[in-house]
């Protein structure tokens, strides 16, 4: 058994307004044989754009409001909702509230999706 903190993990920070810590999975201090775990701070306004991809999801709010959008319905979502997100379902999240928002997902099979390196691509090929 090994004990970790989340404190220890740096995180990347996207354009979007949001800092993604990736807990358990590929390059985590934990890393399990097939799924990924993180937290995911999202700034006030700031959002986890639209996108989809082969792996199942969780995402959990452990703390924050905003909006949840799957397969382009909304739903309003508060501190305790948790969103079911099946394989391939197009999904966005958006922190409305003054606050931050802290959200922990959880997605199998284990990799890394690929929208976190598209949206860390400089806009229009700038560099």
């Amino acid at each position: 058994m090994a004990v970790f903190h989340v404190n220890q993990i740096k995180g990347t920070e996207f354009p979007a307004g949001r800092l993604t810590k990736v807990i358990a999975g590929p390059g985590a201090p934990a890393e399990p044989d097939h799924f990924v775990m993180g937290q995911v701070t999202i700034y006030p306004g700031g959002e986890i754009p639209v996108h989809h991809h082969e792996q199942e999801e969780i995402y959990y709010i452990a703390k924050g409001q905003g909006i949840c959008e799957l397969n382009q319905e909304q739903y309003p979502i508060v501190q305790g909702s948790y969103i079911h997100i099946p394989s391939k379902s197009h999904h966005y999240l958006k922190n409305t509230g003054q606050d931050e928002m802290i959200m922990l997902f959880c997605y199998a099979p284990k990799g890394i999706v690929e929208h976190w390196q598209q949206e860390l691509q400089p806009v229009g090929g700038e560099e």
